[in-house]
Parts: C-alpha cells; structure tokens; sequence
C-alpha cells in the first residue's frame, strides 16, 4: 500500500491540471517555495519576472503566454512582464520549433535538450538552462513540437505555480506563493491520445440560458471561455453546443478563435461535413434523404468544407437522420457508403489534396454502429468512433490487434437526453467507473479520439478533469494514479491541506450519486417499512454534514469555489432524497391511518421543494456575485416519462381520505457478499485487481487486462476468486452475482461469468441472456446487472462458492446468497 501511495504521487504530479507547488520540491521542474541546488527563481518580492516569445511565433502561443503572465501576477502579487527580446532579461523563455528564433538558436547551440521533440504531436519540453543568452543568468525554457505543445507547456507551468484550469469557471483563485521556485533539470510530455475533447451539449435551459444571460448569446465571447478551459486542461478538441445552434454561423468570429487560440472543432455524430444541424434547419430545401436529394445535400456539405478552410479539424462524416434519428428503417450499408464515397469526393476537391489527408471520423453511435457490425466498410483512414450506450457503458471496441492509418476513439456520456430518462441536472459519474471504462478502451487500442458529452459543463468539473488528465495518457493513469486523483485534484483547487478531506468527500459523493440517477427517485425508489429510505438518506445527511464541516474551515476567498466543486452537488442531492423520503413517510402516515404525521411530514415535503428553488438561488444568486445565472435551470423533479417536465412539480401528498400507494414490503434481501471478501487466484495471463470503492457499497474486482482471450471452459487452472461462506440452514438456495452494468465490447452479445459450489463444475452465467431494451433499461436505472443459478439444496455449514472469469470485461461488484 505505501508503495502504491508512493508511485501514485509520482504519477500524479505528471498528469495535466494536477500539477501544484510540491512541498517536498521533488522532481525535475518542479514549483517549489524553496531554493534547492540549481533551482531557478520564478517569482520573488522585488523581483521582475519576465515572459519571452518570439513575435512571430503562432497567435495562440501569444495568448498562453499573456496568460501565464496574469496567472504569476495572481500568484506571485509582484511584477510579471511579457517581452519579445531576451536582452531585456528573461525568466521564461517560450516558443515553437522553427518559429522561435531564441528556440532554435539554444537548440543549435546544444543548451536545449530537444530529442524526439521533433514531429510530435503537441510535444513540449521544460528545462532549467543555465546562462540561455547574455545577461541571462539562468531561464526555464519551453520548446513545443508545435503550437499546442507550446501552449500546453505554458499552461503546465501555470498549474504549477497555482493556478487551476477551472479558475475562471469555477472562481478558483490562484494559490499564492509570494517566492516560487522552479528545481533543476528537464521535463519532456505529449499526448497519447490524439483528440481529446468535450461536447457541450442538450445545453438548455442551463448554458443556453446562462451564456445569453452573460454574453448576450452562446457566441464568441463565451466560446472564448470554453477554448481556454480546455487548452488549461492540455485538451483540443470541441464539439460545440448543437440545439439550434451553429458556432459558424451564430456568431462568425467564434471559429476563427478557435483557430487563432489552437482549438479543433468538429460537428457531433448527426452532423456530418463540419455543418450544424441548425445550418441545415436553416438553409436547407427538400428532405433530409439522401435517396431523394443527394445533389442539394451535397451542395450543403460541399459549403461546411470551405467554410473549414486551412483548418487542422477532424471532419465527421456518414450520414444518421434528421434530428438525431435513424437514417433508414433497418440498415441501409449500400446507401451510407455510397454518401461517404461522396463526402470524401467533395473532401478532395475542396481540399485540393486526397481526401485521406484530412482527418476524418465516422461515428458508430446508437443504430449506425448497425451497420459497422453487418460489416460496412470504410477507408482505413477514418476513425472509428466508438460509443457507450449514453449511460456509460461502452458498447463496441475495435478488434484486438486491429491496426488502422485512422486509428479509433470512443464518444462517452456525463449527460444524456434520452430513455429510459433524461439525466442532466447534476454531476452522477463516479470516477472508478470511468477510469474502468476508458483503461479498457486503451487496452483494446481506442486512442486516437475522446470525446464526452459535458451537457452544459457546468456541474461537471470534475469528471471532465478526470476524463481529460487520463486522456493525456491513460497508462500513467493507473489504478494508484485514479485512487490518489481525487485528493490530488481537490489539492489543485483548494491547497494542499484540504486535498485528503475534500476529496474524501467527492469520493462519496460519486459512489452515493451513481447508485441511482435524482431523475428517476421518487418516493417509492426504496422501501419505507423496512428501513431503506432511512438508510439511504442516513447516508446522505452524513456526506452533508461532513461536508458542511469542511467548508467551514475553508479560506473565505474559497468558498465561491467550494461551492460549486462540492458542497451544491451535496447540498443538492440530500435535499432532494429528504423531500422524497418526506413523501414516502406522508404516504406511510396515510395509509395507517394518522393524520398529524401526515400532515407533518407533508409540511416537511413541501418546505424540501422549497429549499430545492433556494439551492439553485443559492447557485445562481449568491455566489461568485451572480456570475452563474440560469446555470441551474434543469427541471428534475416531478418526471413521468423519459422526457424532463416543463417546471418542477411538487410530487403528489396523500391524505387519510386520499391515500396514495407505496410499495409493499420487499422481502428479506439476500446475504452480499463483498466483491474483494474472496481469495483472487490469477491465471492465464489474467491479474485480479480490487478497485476500492467502486460503488456505494464497497469495492469490485476487475480481470487486467481486459484483452485477454475469453475463456469458454472455465476451470482448473483459469483465474478465479474464492469466497468462504457459512451457510446456517439447510435447504434450495439461489446463488447471485451482481456486475457493474457493462456491456459485450467484443461483439458477441455476451458478457459472462461462471460460478462454482464446493468441488462442483462452474455453470456459466450470462449477464446479458436474452437482453432486450426493457432489461438493458432496468440495468442502467439500478447501475448492476444481476444474474443468478438456483441450487436445489446447500447443507448447513461451510462452503466455497466460487466465481470463474469468462469474459474479462465483466466487473464484479458482489456476490448474493439466499433461500430460495
């Protein structure tokens, strides 16, 4: 464990927008408050600080560096110059190669260690470089592969001064260290994953409303905000809000931006050829059918190449309905790859080179990933976008082994409009279960795009930190790494001795939050009589409390930032299951008859709804002086199909002349048994790793990697794990075992695990037999799947139950046993 403790914080402190002034000042390039030998000084009191670019360096070079400049200045509080000459001195000294005269010329000079550097993508190197000009005692200097990794280098100093990613838009002010130093030596990144992006998306009524309440629209000027947030975040790709919005035409300054500032922008899944929805809402003639149109379609998408222009961005491409629907009943394979033959013509000719160089991306979403499974064809050079079923769960995954010029990604889910319900108000995503998802897509080749819906980004800091650190290289995001995230990230935020506590609490609060989406509680979600609601609840009003103590020792200057990272989402959720659980004590109160308790608790209700409207007040009104007006505009209470309702309504009260139901008594639940309670006996290839704190209740174990062949005769020497349990009373039991919702990545349509009693033969488990949208829905809504094998009789005493691996993506989250 202490070693783990150890190799995590290495980790760490090398993944983006995790990067802060280290204490013990270890490390290369490391921002630390002392001097240690060879340290250059960064900031200190009396002391010019001076940034150097060249000025013919990229545009977006110019920007970080006026950034840094304001971030040492909020840090520092002294002075901090932005220069182009370094005979007027320098501290830092930044610049592209081949665009940066004083680059180039320490590189030549062999005072810059610049190997590999050459042709990576968005590489960048740090460097403590003794005497870089005359005059010039000692600089650090920033040499980027490219204009982003320029850029990304610039930012990961101003992480490590103190300044978080999230400081415009989450009010987090920077860390102050009124003397900086920087420690001796060479630090060289870049990305593993190509594309690393967000999609603002089903942005109503919360961003939408809140960027026109602020910038009078979701145009540049916000644009703006987000481009910055994700160049902090060493991110480069957007996918921007899409109901009824283009960013090309809504405001024509905004791609430029993006251009000038380093940012890619791509169009969504449904909107191919770098063309809105909106664009065609508003420019279009005659159907949305390619069998019937085909020559103004490609007029439309010939107009979304030029106006792309030079532009480095990925180009979507294919074909799905009009408004985010089918394109066909059925799968149409000769039809879409005839329209992809015909995009990449008008890709060609507008380019004016062949289509294979400019990168493009075919996304296998919901049915059209239909057509990549009944074996459709595109050229090698696309990439595969693979997606997760909008909960979270990973559907597809390319062939292991397959090696393609496009390569391959995956578009995930923090935010979904769609059945069995839309859930968009709060952040519910809990860290190890992305982390899980997305090592897996790593470990199946999936790196060339990332991508995930955000909804309106805001509450969603973290998993988007989260999503976008690991991006930058999932390997090093390792298990230790993903465990020590949250203190770490909480660290960044709000400082090093309010890490550990804080991020305790998000660690809660993902594991509480994920159990089930707020859209679909109401007051029946868990049993009244038998103490459930109670527990639940219990649970919540802890977390609360907890977090009410810590945000009581926070700094004033933090407390806007505290706010919204922590304790709304909180505050938020336990309001939310106190009014729900008033409800369902009204109802109880009811049907027995007494109506002072009903009453009383139907008072409590309606005063829960109403704290419920001052919460988002709260949000909006009184933090961060207004700045987040509308952001909390989703309605989430009051659901009664898939779709949100107009407004909250107060959910219906009952009355002893009105009684409404509850649900009956369920019956004793069977005995769990903790995932990590057995003995895990690796084999074949296969390593059992426990990830602590996987759900509310307790740990899972996960088979690694998850590329390993299946295994179809489990037993023997094939891995396992071996739960001892005691058994009191003879007779016909049912044996369970509870997974994470996952999904068959190979194809198959399966996704299996066997069990064993005692010496007897595993009998193989199918978590996903006879799936249907009905059971994949239930599966979603309670976060497990279930699976379960009757056995006719089980002797009182002790037993080995044994589970087997058979598909390596199954994640076991429990083991059940009860009377039958």
């Amino acid at each position: 464990m202490m070693r783990d403790l150890f190799l995590s914080a290495a980790l760490t402190a090398l993944i983006p927008g995790i990067a802060w002034a280290s204490p013990d000042c270890s490390g290369p390039v490391a921002a630390c408050e002392r001097a240690t030998p060879g340290a250059l000084p960064l900031l200190a009191p009396g002391r010019v600080a001076t940034v150097v670019i060249d000025a013919g360096d990229a545009p977006g070079v110019a920007r970080a560096a006026g950034d840094l400049v304001a971030d040492l200045k909020a840090v520092g509080g002294g002075d901090v110059r932005l220069g182009h000459d370094i005979s007027g001195g320098a501290t830092v000294i930044a610049g592209t190669l081949g665009h940066s005269t004083v680059i180039d010329a320490l590189v030549k000079a062999g005072k810059l260690d610049v190997s590999g550097l050459a042709g990576q993508w968005e590489g960048y190197v740090e460097q403590v470089v003794d005497n870089p000009a005359p005059g010039v005692a000692r600089a650090l200097v920033i040499a980027g592969s490219d204009r982003r990794g320029t850029i990304f280098g610039l930012y990961d100093i101003s992480a490590k001064a103190g300044v978080s990613p999230w400081t415009w838009w989450a009010d987090v002010p920077a860390q102050v260290h009124r003397t900086l130093f920087l420690t001796a030596g060479r630090v060289a990144d870049h990305p593993v994953v190509k594309y690393r992006g967000i999609f603002i998306n089903d942005e109503e009524p919360s961003f939408g409303g809140w960027a026109r309440a602020r910038f009078g629209g979701v145009n540049h000027l916000a644009y703006e905000k987000v481009f910055n947030l994700l160049l902090r975040s060493k991110a480069n790709f957007l996918w921007p809000a899409m109901w009824g919005k283009s960013l090309w035409e809504d405001d024509p300054a905004s791609a430029p931006l993006a251009q000038e500032m380093g940012v890619l922008l791509g169009t969504s899944h449904h909107e191919p050829m770098q063309r809105a929805q909106a664009d065609w809402k508003r420019e279009g003639s005659g159907p949305w059918d390619y069998t019937k149109n085909a020559a103004t379609l490609q007029a439309f998408w010939r107009k979304g190449i030029e106006r792309r222009g030079k532009a480095e961005d990925p180009v979507t491409i294919g074909m799905r309905g009009d408004g985010d629907e089918p394109m066909t009943e059925g799968t149409a394979t000769d039809l879409l790859e005839r329209i992809v033959r015909d995009q990449r013509r008008i890709i060609g000719d507008v380019t004016k080179r062949p289509a294979a160089e400019t990168p493009q991306v075919w996304a296998l979403y919901k049915e059209v990933q239909d057509y990549y499974d009944k074996g459709m064809q595109v050229p090698d050079d696309v990439t595969l976008l693979f997606a997760d079923d909008n909960w979270g769960n990973i559907r597809r995954l390319p062939p292991i082994g397959e090696h393609r010029t496009g390569g391959a990604g995956v578009y995930y889910h923090f935010d979904y409009v769609g059945g069995p319900r839309n859930y968009k108000w709060l952040d519910t995503n809990a860290i190890p279960r992305v982390w899980q998802q997305m090592r897996m897509a790593d470990d199946y080749g999936a790196d060339r795009l990332w991508i995930v819906n955000v909804g309106d980004l805001k509450p969603m800091e973290y998993p988007i930190s989260f999503f976008l650190d690991m991006a930058w290289n999932p390997k090093r995001m390792n298990l230790a790494a993903m465990q020590a995230y949250p203190a770490k990230w909480a660290a960044g935020q709000f400082g090093a001795a309010h890490g550990a506590a804080i991020g305790a609490l998000l660690t809660r609060y993902g594991q509480l939050a994920s159990r089930r989406k707020p859209e679909l509680i109401d007051a029946t979600t868990y049993g009244f009589a038998d103490g459930e609601w109670a527990r639940v609840l219990g649970e919540w009003t802890a977390l609360d409390a907890q977090a009410r103590r810590v945000g009581a020792m926070i700094p004033a200057n933090l407390r806007d930032a505290y706010y919204e990272l922590v304790l709304h989402r909180i505050e938020a959720m336990t309001n939310l299951h106190r009014l729900y659980e008033a409800v369902a004590a009204n109802r109880a109160a009811a049907q027995a008859g007494d109506a002072g308790k009903a009453k009383r608790f139907a008072d409590a209700a309606r005063g829960y709804f109403a704290q419920d409207a001052a919460i988002r007040h709260r949000y909006e009104v009184g933090t961060a002086g207004g700045k987040w007006t509308s952001m909390m505009a989703q309605t989430h209470i009051g659901y009664t199909g898939w779709q949100q309702p107009d407004a909250d309504a107060m959910p219906a009260l009952a009355t002893i002349e009105k009684p409404l139901p509850l649900p009956p008594i369920a019956p004793k639940p069977p005995i769990r048994i903790a995932a990590d309670a057995g003995r895990p006996v690796d084999g074949r290839g296969v390593k059992w790793q426990p990830v602590a704190g996987f759900t509310a209740e307790g740990a899972a174990m996960i088979a690694t990697p998850a590329t390993v062949p299946v295994i179809e005769r489990p037993g023997g020497d094939s891995p396992h794990i071996v739960y001892d349990v005691t058994w009191t009373k003879a007779g016909p039991v049912t044996l369970g075992v509870v997974a994470a919702p996952g999904l068959d990545v190979r194809g198959g349509g399966k996704h299996r695990i066997a069990v064993s009693v005692d010496d007897e033969a595993p009998v193989v488990l199918n978590l996903m037999a006879g799936e249907t949208e009905e059971s994949w829905g239930r599966s979603v809504i309670e976060n497990r799947r279930v699976a379960s094998i009757a056995l006719p009789a089980l002797s009182a005493g002790r037993h080995r139950v044994t589970l087997w691996l058979v598909d390596p993506e199954v994640v076991v989250e429990g083991v059940t046993l009860g009377p039958r």
